[in-house]
């Protein structure tokens, strides 16, 4: 990024903040039939809907309000349009107040978002060379990586094998399996969830497997990384990452020489390895049997493994100082058993699934991120059709779920921002904000309810501006984008704005994020946030 204009650049910024107290909405725009609304800040009585091609008035009304809400110690007052559906480009008009930035109400209003959110994926590609246009800028990262990597800490110094090509995992050029976890099990609910839309996604990225549809081909790019992180010995081990031994600078992915390993295995590494596999076998068969068949053999060698093993093996840092994704792997082999029996009807992987979901005691959480997959078994299994369940276990999962998002939606309306996490805030909370989409979803399929699918359009809209900061938490899209995200290709090239799509991981309090580069806690983009952000999306998409 050019430093020049960084000071005009974090100006532009203090600026933006200080004229919070305007009008509060998702500047991508609101879909035709579904909620609209905004959030104003300061006291205002009535708003007007403009149409942006003629100047007309065509909607008006009386805000409510005023709500307090302690975390942003702030009063605010309610602006709803819901009912007014006309296609069309318009902007709020709130006399005392001001106008809003403009925005469109459209069936595909979410659709570029989608898009741009997915594709971003594609650009953090190892191993190959990638470019992408976007708002006038060429973005370009040369092929990176291609001697990925040394075995010297799975017993065979000096030895090289083929660890190429996945995904970058956040910010730096690290690659971790547990990470993608969590990421791909999101990335193929999207898929299973919403197929019929995302058969339509053109993402305009190479032909890496043909005959896929694009969005199962992006993620056949990163399973095919995935597959190589299992121990060449035959044992089902999986190492847990491939990194150098510590973090690079702001340099290109393509810069950064450092000697890469892979490190020794971990149980849930192991246990995530057979989740992914599994999911992938499911579906990728009709796109490519043999290759379906490759995975599956894959997950059934580490899922004996795991069943002829089962203490648990955490990941030690040792010499490494990369991102360590240590946790325990009761959730991932929960994980691994739902997955397994899903995709090929298993009876000891439904008892083992069963048994574990009983000590989980059938929980479904509100708050789950790559340290506790436990909801993507529990998901897997009230949503398969398969026989054989218990049914006493299957009533009380989906029971579960829908009190779960009966608590969001609760949450959600309770919040002066529509945010279903309420008032906590930790480092990437961001992202889980966007996957309690997920969660929303999956109890729609179950028992359809329209406020459901609200509170999943209310952390859409959250994300986008409608949040304490009147701004959007995702590179350029929306309204004052983040600028600076811990990003080291955005860090490093020659271009202004950030590579585009990458969700933030968002504040530590409901006022602290600060849209600064060297800030990774508050600013970093990672996979797993970005999986939801694409999962949030692609549930309202159009074509």
């Amino acid at each position: 990024m050019k430093k020049p204009v960084l000071l005009l650049l974090f100006l532009l910024s203090i600026v933006s903040s200080l004229l919070a107290q305007n009008i509060h909405l998702n500047s991508l725009g609101f879909l035709t039939n579904g909620p609209k609304s905004a959030v104003v800040p300061q006291s205002c009585t009535s708003f007007k809907l403009v149409s942006l091609a003629t100047g007309d008035v065509v909607f008006e009304g009386k805000t409510t309000g005023p709500n307090y809400q302690k975390d942003v110690d702030q009063e605010v007052w309610n602006v709803d349009f819901s009912d007014f559906q006309k296609p069309g480009d318009y902007y709020l008009e709130v006399p005392g107040v001001g106008r809003s930035d403009e925005f469109k109400i459209a069936n595909d209003a979410f659709n570029f978002a989608a898009v741009t959110s997915m594709r971003a994926f594609y650009l953090w590609r190892c191993g190959m060379a990638v470019d992408g246009e976007f708002a006038g800028n060429h973005y370009h990262q040369d092929v990176c990586h291609l001697d990925d990597a040394y075995e010297d800490y799975i017993g065979k110094k000096g030895s090289k094998r083929d660890g190429t090509g996945g995904w970058h995992d956040a910010g730096d050029h690290g690659k971790y399996v547990v990470n993608a976890g969590v990421s791909l099990g999101v990335l193929f609910y999207a898929w299973d969830h919403f197929q019929p839309q995302l058969e339509k996604m053109d993402l305009d990225i190479p032909e890496t497997a043909p005959g896929f549809p694009d969005f199962l081909q992006e993620l056949k790019w990163e399973t095919d990384w995935i597959l190589k992180m299992q121990y060449p010995d035959g044992s089902g081990r999986v190492s847990h990452k491939l990194t150098r031994k510590n973090f690079s600078g702001f340099i290109m992915a393509s810069d950064d020489d450092a000697k890469r390993y892979f490190t020794e295995w971990s149980s849930a590494a192991t246990a995530d390895f057979v989740g992914i596999m599994a999911m992938a076998a499911r579906y990728f068969k009709p796109y490519d049997a043999a290759y379906a068949q490759k995975c599956l053999d894959a997950a059934w060698v580490s899922y004996r493994f795991l069943q002829e093993n089962p203490e648990a093996k955490r990941f030690v840092q040792g010499d490494f100082k990369t991102g360590g994704y240590q946790t325990r792997d009761s959730d991932d082999r929960l994980w691994a058993a739902a997955e397994l029996w899903a995709t090929t009807g298993d009876e000891s992987c439904l008892s083992d699934f069963e048994k574990r979901a009983a000590e989980f005691d059938y929980k479904i959480e509100e708050n789950w991120d790559w340290s506790n997959v436990s909801n993507l078994a529990m998901y897997t299994y009230a949503l398969s059709s398969r026989k054989g369940k218990n049914t006493e276990a299957e009533a009380a999962i989906k029971k579960n779920i829908i009190a779960n998002a009966d608590a969001l939606v609760e949450k959600a309306e309770a919040d002066v921002y529509s945010r279903a996490l309420g008032g906590r805030y930790y480092w990437g909370c961001n992202g889980t904000v966007a996957r309690q989409t997920v969660n929303l979803q999956v109890a729609n399929l179950i028992q359809p309810n329209p406020k459901y699918k609200k509170a999943a359009i209310g952390i859409v809209d959250h994300i986008f501006g409608k949040n304490y900061y009147n701004r959007s938490y995702v590179t350029g899209l929306g309204i004052n984008p983040p600028m600076f995200p811990h990003d080291r290709r955005s860090g490093a090239d020659s271009i202004d704005a950030p590579w585009p799509g990458y969700l933030v991981g968002g504040g530590h309090s409901a006022t602290d994020w600060v849209d600064k580069q060297e800030s990774y806690s508050h600013n970093e983009i990672a996979i797993n946030w970005q999986a939801a952000l694409v999962y949030a999306l692609v549930g309202f998409v159009s074509y």
